[in-house]
């Protein structure tokens, strides 16, 4: 049996995964904003904490909590996270700087805050729940798409740094997923409407918006993936979940070395001789 802290819980692919977490007897600890979860306890055992991931200190706090719950934490999820869609032109300075807080430097402090401990057991794995919009971006999700992307390389860099330690870091991203992370209860969306962007911007909002309900992918079959990562005993530093985001990210793969082999001369020629 293992034990989880998973951030955001309450609902989507953090309630799914807490759920399966929960069904095979592992002691999972889920963090919310507000309110009390509606979480299927199955044989396990669940404790959980109200935590906004944009304050450094209800992090530390919630963490030492974690730790007085349990022993030890196995698994550490940062989940939490919303999405905002629009021209980058639009994006406020305001909305720059909350989805940055709760999509990169929230999961940042958790990390911070976990990892004295995590190195003195020598173990622990930290799935940071990225997006295949941190890979493959499209068009009217430029700045939630830098936010994961940044995260994309912060589990990189932190798995070349904990894998002498024996800690395992997985940078999880899904594509479209059958939550409700298309609602106003996860997503965002600018103000500016200027027809200059109608072919680009508005043509993926528009077909995000028809999608809501019919996304390809199971929320409960991404949390068995999940578990999948953490019972590995080698698990993945990236790991795409959803057929559309395997789609997405060998497209980007192969613009990336078309461009790349377009350009090599270029690329070669700025060595000294």
């Amino acid at each position: 049996m293992k034990n989880w802290l998973i951030t955001g819980v309450s609902r989507g692919l953090g309630k799914a995964l807490a759920e399966a977490a929960l069904a095979r007897g592992d002691t999972v600890i889920g963090t919310v904003r507000e309110g009390n979860p509606d979480i299927a306890q199955g044989n396990g055992a669940f404790h959980p904490l109200l935590l906004d991931v944009r304050d450094p200190k209800a992090i530390e706090t919630a963490v030492s909590r974690a730790f007085d719950l349990v022993d030890r934490l196995d698994v550490v999820v940062n989940n939490a996270g919303y999405g905002l869609l629009g021209p980058v032109e639009a994006v406020t300075d305001t909305d720059m700087t909350r989805l940055f807080e709760v999509n990169v430097f929230g999961p940042l402090r958790v990390i911070r805050a976990v990892l004295p401990r995590l190195r003195a057991q020598r173990s622990g794995h930290i799935i940071n729940i990225t997006s295949i919009a941190g890979r493959a971006p499209n068009a009217g999700s430029g700045v939630y798409s830098a936010t994961k992307a940044a995260l994309e390389g912060l589990s990189q860099s932190l798995w070349q740094e904990l894998r002498p330690l024996g800690i395992h870091v997985s940078a999880v991203a899904p594509g479209a997923f059958r939550t409700d992370f298309l609602t106003d209860h996860s997503i965002r969306q600018t103000s500016l409407r200027s027809e200059d962007y109608a072919t680009s911007v508005g043509t993926i909002v528009t077909a995000l918006r028809q999608t809501d309900g019919r996304q390809i992918g199971d929320p409960e079959r991404c949390a068995q993936g999940i578990l999948a990562v953490v019972d590995s005993n080698t698990p993945p530093l990236h790991l795409l979940l959803g057929s559309d985001a395997l789609r997405r990210a060998r497209v980007k793969l192969d613009q990336v070395i078309d461009e790349m082999d377009q350009w090599e001369q270029v690329t070669r020629s700025t060595d000294f001789p």
